[in-house]
């Protein structure tokens, strides 16, 4: 039997195109061919690439400062524009300027996205307690603490009952009750949290979760993405939102060049550095003039300092003693006083490291030990280095001019009669003697008179 006559014998999808195609016009058979192939065309899987959720994770692993709080402030709002599900703070820092960390805490209060802040390295202390309290969902991991929020004091009289102690009392009491609205409008132990700013207290990370200060102890990302995943969480606002973050693709994003170089600058442990290397550059440049690099490289390190003053609360008594420290390192390359000046310099400039950011704003900022008892001991011995060389030049015999050829030996190239010619330190000089010398015998300069040497013959 012919086929044609026989369509059991098509397949079924065939037979129905084929019968289509004969019964309809040519631009209506591609119509219904195209909805055929879109609805045979299989549709993407949950699990794609595109319908994955997104979350960002961002480094805050340095000082809480203008730069920093600008980098996180850009990341919330790229999550917001991307429209991710979360944003992992991971944190590691000692502290840093309330300031900042009050724009960094309305940043993610304000935030369309949930924050997850992750405790990942060693602390988050002073103003990264604040920051940590102020998530949607804090976190620690195992080994790590955080705390000990209390503002520093101004200098370093022991004043307790001066200016300095007021404003210290002031400062207390707005920070108390900044860390009281935090953990009241996120559920947390208000108590505990006081007495982090009050009494200075830090916390493990097992006291933080059983205080009721955090909310889960987790070793990763990885983990903290299970554990969120359809958990619903109550936002600032008091919007409640479930997290749906099943097979969730995670994107770092980290600072930018220009990010980090300002970061460097404005990092507490290499403000010090900046200010000795600057002035080290101008002294050498002013006492060397031509060698231009070790001038444009102080300024440049200067400028770099002055920056950074510009954003962090320099305490300016501390910055006079560093800068005292260093102009009497200088003095005593001028007038040695046998390590005296040196001895006052290496005082001043730890004196004054220590107090350089002691100011109630800059909560755990400060020049961290191992910084200043590198910067005291290198500059210690450098300066016993320099002074040994410039009391060694100045024991050393004068080789220049007249006097550098007192007691030169020579030879008479003519006889002395009593005047002649000698061949002294490599030259030709007109020489007379008080007694007759003849012609190759060995002579001692005894006395220069402008280009006239006197001389005395060497008896062996």
């Amino acid at each position: 039997m012919p086929e044609s006559s026989c369509p059991w014998r098509r397949s079924l999808t065939g037979g129905l195109v084929n019968c289509c195609i004969r019964r309809i016009p040519a631009n209506r058979a591609s119509m219904l061919l195209a909805t055929l192939w879109l609805l045979l065309w299989p549709a993407p899987s949950s699990g794609s690439p595109a319908t994955r959720p997104r979350v960002i994770s961002v480094e805050l692993f340095e000082a809480i400062q203008p730069v920093t709080a600008q980098y996180l402030e850009d990341s919330l709002r790229r999550a917001a524009r991307e429209r991710c599900a979360l944003v992992i703070v991971k944190l590691d820092t000692p502290g840093g300027l309330v300031s900042s960390a009050q724009d960094m805490v309305k940043a993610i209060t304000s935030s369309p996205v949930p924050v997850a802040v992750f405790v990942s390295g060693a602390h988050a202390a002073s103003a990264g307690f604040f920051i940590t309290l102020a998530a949607d969902v804090a976190v620690m991991a195992p080994g790590t603490r955080f705390g000990a929020a209390h503002p520093v004091g101004i200098g370093g009289t022991g004043d307790r009952k001066g200016q300095g102690a007021i404003l210290l009392q002031k400062a207390e009491s707005d920070l108390a009750a900044w860390v009281r609205t935090l953990a009241q409008n996120r559920g947390r132990n208000v108590t505990l949290a006081e007495e982090a700013v009050r009494q200075s207290r830090s916390f493990t990370e097992k006291e933080a979760l059983k205080g009721g200060l955090i909310d889960f102890v987790l070793p990763n990302e990885k983990a903290i993405l299970g554990a969120l995943d359809g958990k619903s969480i109550r936002r600032f606002t008091g919007q409640v939102v479930t997290l749906k973050l099943g097979g969730a693709r995670v994107e770092q994003v980290r600072m930018s060049a220009r990010e980090r170089f300002l970061s460097f600058i404005a990092d507490p442990e290499y403000v010090l550095f900046l200010l000795i290397l600057g002035a080290l550059g101008l002294y050498v440049e002013f006492t060397h003039p031509g060698m231009v690099f070790p001038g444009v490289f102080g300024a440049l390190c200067l400028l770099c300092f002055a920056y950074a003053i510009q954003i962090l609360p320099i305490n300016y008594v501390g910055l006079l003693l560093v800068v005292l420290g260093v102009a009497l390192f200088i003095l005593e390359l001028k007038v040695p006083s046998h390590g005296l000046l040196t001895a006052g310099g290496i005082a001043a400039l730890t004196l004054g490291s220590l107090m350089l950011f002691r100011r109630p704003e800059a909560v755990g900022l400060s020049v961290p030990l191992w910084t200043v008892g590198s910067v005291a001991a290198g500059a210690g011995l450098l300066m016993a280095f320099l002074t040994r060389r410039v009391i060694w030049a100045h024991r050393q015999r004068v080789t220049t001019g007249g006097e550098g050829l007192l007691g030169e030996l020579g030879n008479a190239i003519t006889d002395l009669e009593p005047e002649g010619k000698v061949f002294v330190h490599g030259e030709i000089w007109n020489a007379r003697s008080a007694s007759p010398v003849a012609r190759g015998r060995r002579v001692k300069v005894v006395r220069v008179q402008s280009m006239m040497l006197e001389v005395e013959e060497l008896r062996r």
